[in-house]
């Protein structure tokens, strides 16, 4: 019986491609290993960084491949309001330790803390300036020294606001300066968020609208 050479070869190629698409398809379905991360170097998004922000991401690059883990995290700020300013650094933070906030029902336990529009509100108004019970009562349209009292009492009791001991004035309430880092950042995680432009590797964009402003 004599071969047909072209049909022999039409199936091989359909078992190939057969086999490839198992192939493509078993990858996808490979999960990432948990606890470890590749070096990624100049692969990274982040193509026109600073020569600063690429030695912190190496720094950071570097300690996952040593040790594991999900992911490192630095950050810097700086707040003031009035005359009190607050300066916070935080290098290689461990990405673990932060899911673990969610694991451990806290991360649920402090969101739904302030989860309010008028606690939010009134922290708002505590980080701009110190503030009165009554003053925060004209300022945000409370009917009542009660209802600010009522949204002030969880703020006081998770240790985020308390009464200034330093102010000649009595009553008057601050945001805990060692909370401020914290709120200021939750709100930079909120923007990140909303705002993708980072958060998509868009530096030179980015980059740009924040000059933009500057300039006006």
């Amino acid at each position: 019986m004599e071969r047909n050479l072209e049909q022999e070869i039409d199936e091989l190629k359909n078992q190939l491609n057969e086999i490839k698409e198992l192939l493509a398809q078993k990858v996808k379905e490979k999960p990432l290993e948990v606890g470890h991360i590749r070096k990624m170097g100049e692969s990274n998004t982040f193509k026109n960084k600073s020569p600063e922000i690429k030695a912190i991401l190496d720094r950071a690059e570097n300690k996952c491949e040593e040790s594991g883990g999900t992911g490192r995290i630095t950050y810097v700020g700086i707040f003031s309001s009035g005359d009190r300013q607050s300066t916070w650094v935080s290098e290689e933070g461990n990405t673990d330790n932060l899911l673990e906030l969610i694991e451990t029902g806290i991360a649920e336990k402090v969101l739904k803390c302030i989860g309010n529009n008028d606690r939010l509100n009134i922290l708002l108004s505590i980080l701009r300036k110190p503030m009165t019970v009554a003053e925060l009562v004209t300022n945000g349209g409370y009917g009542s020294t009660g209802q600010v009292y009522h949204h002030l009492k969880p703020l006081i009791t998770a240790d985020l606001i308390t009464e200034d001991k330093h102010s000649e004035a009595k009553g008057k309430y601050v945001v805990q300066p060692h909370k401020v880092q914290g709120i200021i950042m939750l709100l930079a995680g909120i923007s990140d968020m909303v705002d993708e432009t980072y958060t998509k590797g868009d530096w030179d964009k980015a980059q740009k609208e924040q000059n933009e402003d500057v300039d006006e």
